[in-house]
């Protein structure tokens, strides 16, 4: 019996801990849990949380994506140029989505078929991108778009805003690829043990370039649902973006090893640091002591990711 609840509370330490500090939070500042709020938060956490569904594909097979925050940027700068150039709001999302899926697939290559390790290739590809943002923008935001298109970030369904009803169309198809599908299994296997997968038949070379696909496609869209918010694209735009996508899947409960996580798991991740950042805000804490409250509740993830390795 005291073993089961032992386990229960590793397994789902990730939920207890988000519901916890919840709790904490409503005492400290009541404001927290008005509806406003809470949409509010919801609204913010969206944006990361896309991201790091993406990163989350990317860490289960035991690599990194540091080029998501460039993604952003860049698909964000595409799409509203797009926009300006012929108002066309659709054809803004596709081509945002098509250059963060090609520049996923740039990576993913250069990674399963340059054998180039993870950290180099994304990190070489968040200075070039960024430095194309800014040559592509001529470091200047672009602004001046139409309503149609600030409806994306802005606009509610309902009691719904669109940027959260985005995140919960990716996570049903993040479950889903991840649960119910061969790729799903076989990224699972690859992230378990590499050698094993590839002695078993699985095309781990195609599964690697996929899931850095998978996240560019999510920093693209990410990247439009922030530009459409705040109404204008900026070179700046997306800047630290991966520390937090990386942040949510560990927090999570996704292994930086690889082969286990979930992106429910991520999402309660995204939640807690969406919290965690609102809380603090009502607070009325310095952003410089934030950013310690965020580093320090990272090392502590990792810490018991750690832990958790060496129990296994």
């Amino acid at each position: 019996m005291k073993n089961s609840i032992k386990g229960n509370l590793v397994k789902y330490k990730s939920l207890l801990a988000f519901f916890v500090l919840c709790i904490i939070i409503s005492v400290i500042t009541p404001r927290f849990l008005t509806v406003s709020n809470i949409t509010n938060v919801l609204t913010q956490v969206s944006v990361n949380a896309v991201i790091a569904i993406g990163m989350t594909f990317v860490i289960l097979t035991g690599g990194i994506d540091l080029s998501v925050g460039s993604i952003l940027a860049i698909a964000g700068a595409l799409a509203a140029s797009v926009v300006k150039t012929n108002g066309n709001v659709l054809l803004a999302v596709i081509v945002a989505v098509i250059v963060g899926g090609a520049i996923g697939l740039i990576n993913g290559l250069l990674v399963s078929k340059g054998k180039v390790q993870a950290f180099i290739v994304t990190l070489a590809s968040m200075t070039i991108l960024r430095g194309v943002t800014y040559v592509f923008t001529n470091g200047t935001p672009i602004s001046g778009l139409n309503n149609a298109f600030s409806a994306i970030g802005n606009k509610k369904m309902g009691v719904l805003p669109v940027p959260v009803l985005i995140m919960a169309v990716a996570v049903l198809i993040a479950y889903y690829l991840l649960s119910q599908t061969k790729f799903g299994r076989y990224l699972y296997a690859l992230g378990g043990n590499e050698d094993s997968a590839r002695l078993s038949g699985i095309n781990t070379d195609k599964i690697k370039t996929w899931v850095y696909v998978v996240s560019g496609i999510a920093a693209a869209i990410s990247g439009v649902i922030i530009t459409s918010r705040i109404g204008s694209a900026s070179p700046n735009a997306g800047s630290g973006f991966e520390l937090d996508a990386i942040a949510a899947v560990v927090i999570g409960g996704t292994s930086l090893s690889g082969g286990e996580g979930s992106v429910v798991g991520t999402i309660i991740g995204a939640l807690i640091i969406g919290v965690l950042n609102n809380g603090l805000n009502l607070m009325n804490v310095s952003p410089f002591y934030q950013s310690i409250v965020k580093g320090l509740v990272i090392l502590i993830a990792v810490l018991l990711d750690k832990k958790s390795n060496k129990s296994r």
